[in-house]
C-alpha cells in the first residue's frame, strides 16, 4: 500500500471526525459575597440566557480579605442560585473552594430534545384506528 495514499485517507478521516464533534462551551459569572438582590438577579440572568444557549456555566464567587473567615455565606450563595435554576440546569461539579474563589459549574438540562421525541415516537406508534378515534374526541 502506498504511504501517501494512507496519511492522505486518515487526514480525511481526522478531518470528517472533527466537523461531527460538538465543542462544549463554557460561560463564567463572577459574583461577590456580598451581592445585592437585582446585582444577583442579573447575574442569575446571564447564567439563564448562556444555559438556554447549551453552554456551561462556571459560577464563581470571589473572596477579599476578611470575607475569606465566611465562606459560608458564597456556598449559600451558590446553593440559592443551584436552586434558582433547577429547572435550566443540573448541578455538574458542586462548589469548592479554590484558593480565594469558590467554584460550582453547571450545565444545561436536555429535557426539551427528550420531550420532542417522546412525543414523536407516541404519535408515530399510534395505530391509525385509535389515533382518529382520539381526534374526534377533541
Amino acid at each position: 500500500m502506498d504511504y501517501g495514499k494512507f496519511k492522505y485517507e486518515r487526514d480525511i478521516r481526522q478531518k470528517e471526525a472533527r466537523k461531527k464533534q460538538a465543542r462544549v462551551e463554557v460561560k463564567e459569572v463572577k459574583m461577590r459575597p456580598k451581592i445585592d438582590r437585582h446585582d444577583y438577579e442579573t447575574k442569575k440572568g446571564l447564567a439563564v440566557r448562556f444555559l438556554t444557549k447549551s453552554a456551561r456555566v462556571k459560577v464563581t464567587i470571589m473572596f477579599r480579605g476578611r470575607e475569606m473567615a465566611h465562606t459560608e455565606l458564597g456556598r449559600k450563595l451558590l446553593d440559592r442560585l443551584a436552586e434558582d435554576l433547577q429547572e435550566l440546569a443540573t448541578v455538574d461539579a458542586y462548589p469548592k473552594l479554590d484558593g480565594r474563589n469558590m467554584v460550582m459549574v453547571l450545565a444545561p438540562v436536555k429535557r426539551a430534545a427528550t420531550k420532542e421525541r417522546a412525543a414523536d415516537e407516541g404519535t408515530a406508534h399510534d395505530p391509525p384506528e385509535e389515533a382518529a378515534a382520539a381526534q374526534g374526541e377533541r
